[in-house]
């Protein structure tokens, strides 16, 4: 096992909340729809490989994806089970959680200036950097990206990232 597969299993373990039936977000079609349909059309690639849906998305895929709404200070709205393995959060808290909490106080006015520059250039791709856990333990991203989550229509419903973090 090597690369991304590798990172993942080396957060396995922690207790993460499962989603309950009442909270599928695996089975929101539309939202899936316009994070796999914002990230094909502004970063110019396929998210995941094609024979793949929503289902191994948020359960099985080996890299994590985080999404939050496009409010002034914007809430998470999605995160991948390898998202929640690497935040420490379960979905209930991970989709209550604001997304500049996602990053040590001294770090979110340079994450603020990547979220404005990705805002006005659509994406940004090899993003490197530090994000911190519900337990306050530090982990390093590798080779991110983040994308604007933007319809068919150009109505932007936030940002979205996905990314793969580094073995410690």
């Amino acid at each position: 096992m090597t690369g991304i597969l590798q990172k993942i299993e080396a957060n396995k373990g922690r207790k993460i909340e499962p989603a309950v039936a009442s909270e599928s977000p695996h089975l929101d079609k539309p939202f899936f729809e316009l994070l796999v349909g914002s990230y094909r059309r502004i970063v110019g690639d396929a998210l995941f490989p094609e024979n793949c849906d929503e289902y191994w998305l948020y359960h099985q895929a080996p890299f994590a994806v985080v999404a939050h709404n496009a409010d002034p200070d914007p809430v998470f709205i999605y995160a991948n089970i390898a998202a929640q393995r690497c935040f420490g959060y379960g979905w209930s808290e991970f989709t209550s959680l604001p997304s500049r909490l996602s990053a040590e106080p001294i770090n979110r006015a340079d994450r603020q200036i990547l979220l404005d520059k990705v805002k006005k250039d659509g994406h940004y791709s090899g993003y490197c950097g530090v994000r911190i856990t519900k337990s306050g333990r530090r982990f390093s991203i590798d080779d991110g990206c983040i994308w604007q989550l933007t319809d068919r229509d150009g109505s932007t419903h936030g940002q979205a990232a996905t990314f793969s973090p580094l073995a410690e």
